[in-house]
């Protein structure tokens, strides 16, 4: 006689499958998500028939092919869909290089003020921002904090210091808002660093 955890024990399995060619490590978190996306429905919903939970998952296919091609191991990779059957590469730039990017530059352009370190300093903002936003190694809405909180918030801030002449006068108080402009961003890039994808 089965139980009410057959089905869902039969589910995972299917996913775990399908999902054969993803690390161990992502395959097992992968399982543990859905298990608990079925408990917790299954708590909200008590009526609720299990082969009804299991159908709005989706099936295990599909949720295993998305899971592949989110890790850059899917169709694309194998010989049968064409491709060179090869590793597919992550990323061809190491997340540490955008983060680094834009970190140095707000010290660059306090260091070299008058020697086109402001210039420097915006180009490096930008190509790290650049190198953010194409990168894999993080999600969309965290590529758009990191370049909210790396090159906009600290941009419009000294636009605003520099062209309105509202901030206070003197090299302390430029020195304290620059002070400022580093903390945020090193922060920032800190906790990109801390939430990249493996």
């Amino acid at each position: 006689m089965k139980t009410s955890q057959d089905p869902v024990r039969d589910y995972l399995s299917a996913v775990e499958r399908e999902a054969s060619a993803l690390p161990a490590d992502r395959r097992q978190e992968l399982l543990a998500d859905l298990a608990e996306h079925i408990e917790v429905t299954r708590a909200e919903r008590p009526d609720a028939v299990i082969g009804e939970i299991l159908a709005e998952l989706g099936d295990p296919r599909t949720i295993a092919a998305t899971a592949l091609a989110e890790s850059g191991t899917g169709p694309a990779a194998s010989p049968a869909w064409g491709g060179s059957g090869a590793p597919v590469r992550r990323g061809k730039v190491h997340p540490l290089v955008p983060l680094l990017l834009l970190v140095l530059a707000q010290p660059v352009g306090m260091v070299f003020p008058d020697e086109g370190g402001s210039l420097i300093g915006g180009l490096l903002r930008i190509t790290g921002a650049v190198l953010l936003c194409t990168s894999v190694h993080w999600t969309a809405a965290r590529k758009t904090v990191g370049v909210v909180l790396t090159l906009v918030l600290p941009g419009i801030a000294m636009a605003v210091w520099n062209l309105t002449d509202g901030g206070p006068t003197g090299a302390g108080p430029a020195l304290v808002a620059n002070l400022a402009a580093l903390v945020l961003t090193a922060g920032t890039a800190a906790w990109m660093w801390r939430v990249r994808r493996a």
